[in-house]
């Protein structure tokens, strides 16, 4: 038997022998491998691209050939198994991350440096203790600088005054490693400047080849989307089919995608993110009231006067590191102000509430505005849920003098008020069982006009389910307020909004690493 090795072996043993390497796993049983690359080190899918070019130079500079591609796959599968069963267990993060109460946001540059973010402030660091990964058309981030305002952004998205507070919190809101996330629902008439303004709020926090999308065809695209970029921003809809509403919800709020893996008979490819996203088009694209319920709803003005594409860019590309430094102002401001945030009566995105009044004071905002614009936005949300679909009005007259009878008997008084123009419409009940669940999807928003929608089961001789409209006492969307004086707030009121501790800088500080001492130090 010759003793010549293998060059699957080789390549092995070339991989091991590397100085500072490390060989782990996630929690879903993804192999990775961090590897040392000059004066800093980088994490990437043992399966993917980098990692193969990697080893495969290892082999060429040792042995001054090509390794063949089966000797290379049979290395890659070897190098996983090792990372499974011997290495340890780490979480791999894309764009931000948290860790011991800072934020951490890779600026994907080819240094691999992060900004570390807490209450006291932000600096950029080359030694993260957090792996973050790089999925194909991830762009860097500008090195942040300190001292420029918020306002700043205004020249670059068409906004109004009264939505500015809206767009301002959004985009603080999108620098969390975590949600609960907002949508972003951009409407206005053709040549407002909605795909711009999207693309701006993307380039500003997860700039990537593929800006901005077109719809995904289905669930399985949008979750690997979802996946491989932190923002999810789609471009020009005409409509939201009710899957890929009920898809954002999930992407915005929490929640699952599982499908079978390729080229297998029985293992599943489960994903499981939250994303903030950003949808525009002419049209009203959000009009089911879960969808609206986690949405902030901006309409663009028209614009008088533009701006040729390559003045615009040039001056936002400019201007962008000192914007992206009053963002993380933002961010910081959060950290430290979230324990002393009190809102009576929260909003159906709390945590998103919770963090934009936390950052209001660092982002230029008179107290109390995000929550007044925050407000009103949902007020409207509410009647343009009730306006888009057809059961509202006959379900007002119904409730006037109340009903109490089974889907079906409700579903023929709905028909006999609203007409047969309005039956035959696409978005209409064709049976019991879509009346109801039309009614518990719109309950939250009937009540905000006074009527109300019960579900119970008969007593006696009649035992089916029985739905009761009626009215009550008529009500808008409640204005929440903040309390800011840290004298009689109560940490554990906070505690579940809390994200972070505060840490050794000021807020607003000079980083540590200016763009000047980076291009210093290391170009």
């Amino acid at each position: 038997m010759s003793g010549k090795r293998s060059q699957a072996t080789t390549l092995v043993d070339l991989a091991l022998e590397t100085a500072d390497l490390e060989l782990f796993h996630t929690a879903d049983g993804e192999a990775f491998v961090t590897l040392p690359a000059g004066t800093h080190v980088e994490t990437w899918p043992l399966r993917g691209g980098p990692a193969r070019r990697w080893l495969s130079r290892l082999f060429f500079e040792r042995e001054a050939t090509a390794a063949g591609s089966q000797a290379m796959q049979d290395a890659l599968g070897v190098l996983e198994g090792i990372a499974a069963f011997r290495g340890a267990e780490h979480d791999v993060h894309l764009r931000l991350a948290e860790h011991e109460g800072a934020i951490y946001i890779d600026l994907a540059d080819e240094y691999w440096r992060t900004v570390r973010i807490d209450g006291d402030g932000w600096e950029i660091v080359a030694d993260a203790p957090v792996r973050f990964r790089r999925p194909r058309g991830m762009r860097p981030l500008p090195y942040p600088v300190a001292g420029g305002t918020l306002d700043e952004l205004r020249e670059f998205v068409n906004v109004d005054d009264e939505q500015w507070p809206l767009l301002a919190a959004w985009t603080v809101a999108a620098l969390r490693p975590r949600g609960p996330f907002p949508i972003a629902a951009v409407h206005g008439e053709q040549g407002s400047a909605k795909s711009t303004t999207v693309r701006v709020l993307r380039e500003l926090i997860d700039p990537n080849v593929a800006a901005l999308r077109s719809e995904p065809r289905d669930g399985r695209d949008l979750m690997i989307a979802a996946r491989n970029g932190w923002v999810c921003a789609f471009d020009n809809m005409s409509n939201l089919s009710p899957w890929l509403s009920d898809a954002l919800c999930r992407l915005s709020t929490g929640g699952g995608f599982a499908t079978r893996e390729l080229f297998t008979d029985s293992d599943e490819l489960l994903i499981d993110v939250q994303r903030p996203c950003a949808v525009n088009g002419i049209g009203e694209l959000a009009t089911r009231g879960d969808l609206l319920d986690r949405a902030v709803v901006l309409y663009l003005p028209r614009i008088d006067r533009y701006r040729p594409e390559d003045e615009f860019w040039a001056a936002f590309q400019q201007a962008r590191p000192r914007i992206l430094g009053a963002l993380l102002d933002g961010v910081s401001a959060a950290l430290a102000n979230i324990h002393e945030i009190k809102l009576d009566r929260p909003p159906r995105m709390a945590d998103f509430a919770y963090w934009a009044v936390a950052a209001e004071p660092a982002l230029g905002l008179d107290d109390g505005s995000f929550l007044d614009a925050y407000s009103t936005n949902r007020a409207d949300a509410t009647a343009l849920t009730l306006e888009s679909s057809p059961v509202t009005e006959p379900l007002r007259t119904i409730a006037e003098t109340e009903f109490v009878g089974t889907a079906t008997e409700l579903l023929a008084r709905l028909a006999g008020l609203a007409g047969e123009d309005v039956t035959r419409r696409k978005t209409w009940p064709g049976n019991a069982t879509a009346l109801a669940g039309t009614l518990r999807r719109l309950a939250p928003n009937l009540r905000a006009i006074g009527v109300t929608v019960d579900f119970s089961r008969g007593t006696g001789r009649r035992r089916s389910r029985l739905i009761t409209i009626g009215t009550a006492a008529e009500s808008s969307v409640q204005t929440v307020r903040s309390v800011r004086d840290p004298a009689t707030s109560d940490a554990a009121d906070a505690a579940d909004a809390a994200d972070a501790d505060s840490g050794p800088r000021s807020n607003g500080s000079t980083p540590a690493h200016t763009t000047e001492n980076i291009a210093e130090g290391t170009r």
